[in-house]
């Protein structure tokens, strides 16, 4: 199926064969960490639990596949805003699809989750900020790193737009601080 070490965990399609294969362990440890808060009297025990389970997985597979060595050896930067993007529209439909939706899924995941977990976390400028900082870390270990990918300003867009985009999603479910905790 896949061809060994490097199938397994150093392709696209090997990172989300495991991720799909790993989908049951995730469920296991959301129903682990829930029970044992229900069991001590934590408030919100199932949904701090998916929660924290739902950042960490839903992060980590894009966060892995985006620190693969490139293939086609085009290592460089890109700082000018919007270059890339209009680059990859005039590639074509494919291209934007895995291009565009593919970065603005890498921190839907802590978009969605982490104002539900989090109160700290409970606006969308926040989750914005969190993740645009956590694109440009990953852009600049891709550099650093020497990948072979383009690190780019673009990505960095997509990916807090992602995020926040679906924070906007999960705002009913949102874990705001009451005014007496705030004071």
């Amino acid at each position: 199926m896949f061809g060994g070490w490097h199938g397994w965990f150093g392709t696209i399609s090997g990172v989300v064969g495991v991720t799909v294969l790993l989908s049951p362990v995730a469920g296991l440890v959301v129903w682990g960490l829930a029970r044992r808060r229900r069991d001590a009297g934590v408030r919100w025990a199932w949904r701090r639990s998916l929660a924290e389970v739902g950042i960490v997985y839903g992060t980590v597979p894009w966060i892995w596949m985006i620190l693969l060595p490139g293939a086609d050896g085009a290592g460089r930067v890109s700082l000018v805003p919007l270059r890339d993007l209009f680059t990859v529209l005039a590639a074509g439909p494919l291209t934007v699809t895995v291009q565009v939706v593919g970065n603005l899924l890498v921190f839907a995941a802590l978009g969605f989750f982490g104002p539900v977990r989090f109160a700290a976390l409970a606006s969308v400028p926040r989750v914005l900020a969190v993740a645009a900082a956590g694109s440009a870390l990953v852009e600049c270990a891709q550099y650093v790193l020497a990948l072979d990918r383009v690190s780019s300003v673009d990505d960095v867009l997509l990916n807090a737009a992602g995020a926040g985009l679906a924070a906007l999603a999960s705002r009913p479910w949102w874990r705001v601080q009451s005014p007496a905790a705030v004071s």
